[in-house]
């Protein structure tokens, strides 16, 4: 009997220890190096992070059917599919993009390995986002890597790490860890705040020719030194439009970074050049996210040197101005500085568009068309983090929500900082991203009226961005569009871009000395930010006849755009996106990568969206289709 025992003791004690050695390999996994981005330029190391430094961890989980919700997308946006328009719920989309059980259950493992319990977790609506707030040290432990305080050339600081690692086994599971190695900075693409001796010369009788009125001609409407209300609405088309479905309809812009809406700008703007909607400045709803600022006090001497509010008071001056009395959402996202010396608060970690999309992605209800100006160079990221921010504006999309981007206002490059971020510090234009995302429609700008060009201003080098991703390859739907352009390029352009890449911008609105009213004063402002809500509060108008006659807004944008949409854009023909100290893209006939499909026509694009509708079978309809079809095949007919 003493063998037997003997034996069963042996054999005990081997499931004993089978079952320790599993989970010491579980803790002691090898870690190797998830991810790595170079430091941009005009980056320099400072010294290494506060040990105590609380920052926010943003844990990107693999989602489990991306390629499905990505089907999905482009055949409820493809006005030719029967599912045109028949966009997803909340719910199916958080079902698409849950991560797998086991990549749950082996990042929670990993987390509690490392002291970090579950209760301390927080979730995303769809759970493929983990937030967690850790002092830097505990974050150094978890990814083995150091941090370190980063400084831009124009003074901003970030706590970041060029690379970072993990267990071997959860390479798979974890797609992108933010704030790590992001260098990217959701700043306004320089709307900048022109001093108005330079090349402004505005009188008060030109002010009072250019408020609105009925419906006078365009050169009436125009003036040539500067854009109104009236002159969007005019050239546009949307002049004798009125809202009809301000109970359904929807539309929204993001401020970022400290901006806000200032109100009592926003209501002086209005009285002045929509005298009707002035109200609206004190009725449009702000969603503040993550400690993002709504102040409504004068600006302090530095923030009037900084010009705060300009951007967004441009923005909120233009949706209202354009739209009234569609109703408006302000979303002010993390107004916190991205680093200051506390090292016990936890700060805004400056990745603006993960925290957005995870507050943005939990709502029911979100209005169907969000304008974003903010935007940075593409090579300031690494490739993870905007695959998995591009992956947000999909979900967005499938929505039925129209996400419009600016396309930057360095034309294909600021002068001086055109090199690759790979070491080698090769010649290159330069993309911006999230307009390189296939996923978004991205603005570029135009100026004059009659007619239109590619914008650019030479008093403070504002030039329309445009151009192609390093990141993205080119979306299917703009095979048939991109090919023919790339031939008329000359032959000296071809190493400096990506023939293969996702073109921008789609489609391009004015954006040359827009008047503005900031601290109380007008304020001439050139930019694709101001493009973008102009074009932006078009298509909502459009959407809003959509909804008036029983049809589903127009969603996604691009597939639909690229198909048919484009009929309803003027061609602009002339100017280039001017940048990396030469001309850079030119415009020409149909798309370029300069102003895109060209400025939009409201009359054409109803008329086009409408008809584009009637292309769709409804579920119904089209099962019974189906039946008699299958009937018919069945008797012989």
């Amino acid at each position: 009997m003493m063998p037997s025992i003997t034996c069963i003791a042996m054999m005990a004690m081997l499931v004993c220890t089978t079952s320790i050695t599993a989970s010491d390999l579980r803790i002691r996994s090898p870690y190797a190096v998830k991810d790595s981005h170079r430091v941009p330029r005009q980056w320099t190391r400072l010294g290494p992070a506060p040990a105590q430094h609380l920052v926010q961890l943003q844990i990107g989980l693999k989602q489990s059917n991306f390629n499905e919700l990505e089907r999905h997308l482009y055949e409820v946006s493809d006005p030719s599919h029967r599912r045109y328009g028949q966009h997803l719920s909340a719910a199916e989309v958080n079902e698409l993009v849950k991560p797998s059980e086991e990549a749950l259950k082996n990042v929670h493992d990993w987390l509690l390995d490392n002291g970090i319990e579950t209760e301390s977790l927080e979730y995303s609506s769809a759970k493929d986002w983990i937030q967690v707030t850790l002092p830097i040290e505990s974050v150094e432990r978890l990814l083995d890597t150091h941090y370190s305080v980063f400084k831009h050339a124009d003074g901003t600081r970030l706590i970041r790490t060029p690379q970072w690692s993990l267990p071997l086994d959860l390479h798979e599971h974890i797609e992108v860890i933010q704030p790590t190695n992001s260098f990217f900075r959701a700043r306004p693409k320089r709307s900048t705040l022109k001093d108005s001796s330079v090349d402004f010369h505005f009188s008060q009788s030109d002010l009072n020719a250019l408020k609105s009125s009925n419906d006078p001609p365009l050169d009436k409407a125009c003036n040539s030194t500067a854009v109104t209300p009236l002159c969007l609405r005019k050239l546009y088309g949307t002049l004798d439009y009125t809202v009809q479905s301000s109970n359904s309809n929807q539309i929204a812009l993001t401020n970022y970074l400290g901006e806000a809406n200032n109100r009592s700008d926003v209501a002086i703007f209005l009285q002045q050049f929509r005298p009707e909607a002035a109200g609206a400045a004190y009725n449009f709803t702000v969603q503040v996210i993550a400690d993002g600022d709504d102040q409504q006090t004068p600006n302090n001497a530095t923030q009037l040197t900084a010009g705060k509010d300009t951007e967004g008071n441009l923005d909120a001056e233009t949706i209202l101005a354009m739209t009234w009395p569609t109703p408006l959402t302000a979303y002010n996202t993390g107004g916190s500085p991205p680093y200051t010396p506390d090292a016990l608060t936890v700060n805004n970690t400056n990745e603006p568009y993960l925290t957005w999309l995870q507050y943005i992605l939990a709502q029911k209800d979100i209005p169907q068309v969000i304008s974003t100006s903010y935007s940075d160079d593409e090579q300031t990221v690494p490739y993870s983090y905007a695959v998995s921010v591009c992956k947000g504006f999909a979900q967005l999309g499938a929505r039925g929500i129209s996400v419009l981007f600016a396309s930057g206002d360095n034309g294909v490059g600021a002068a001086g900082d055109c090199f690759t971020n790979d070491g080698k510090n090769t010649t290159s234009f330069l993309p911006v991203f999230p307009a390189s995302c296939p996923y978004v429609t991205a603005v570029g700008a135009t100026r004059n009226i009659n007619p239109e060009i590619v914008a650019f201003d030479a008093s403070n080098k504002f030039s329309s961005g445009g151009g192609f991703s390093n990141y993205f390859p080119r979306p299917s739907y703009q095979d048939p569009i991109v090919p023919p352009y790339l031939t008329t390029l000359p032959s000296q352009l071809h190493t400096l871009y990506n023939a293969s890449g996702r073109g921008y911008p789609d489609i391009s609105a004015q954006g040359y000395h827009f008047l503005t009213i900031w601290n109380g004063t007008i304020t001439p402002l050139d930019g694709t930010s101001a493009a973008t809500p102009t074009a932006a509060s078009v298509i909502s108008l459009v959407n809003d006849a959509l909804l008036a006659a029983g049809k589903p807004v127009l969603g996604f944008l691009n597939p639909w755009l690229y198909k048919v949409g484009y009929k309803a854009f003027r061609d602009v023909v002339n100017g280039s996106a001017v940048g990396c100290g030469m001309a850079g893209f030119p415009a020409g006939v149909g798309w370029d990568a300069a102003s895109g499909f060209g400025t939009p026509y409201f009359p054409d694009l109803h008329a086009v969206a409408l008809n584009s509708s009637s292309f769709r079978l409804s579920p119904n309809l089209y099962t019974l289709s189906i039946t008699i079809l299958v009937l018919c095949i069945m008797v012989g007919l």
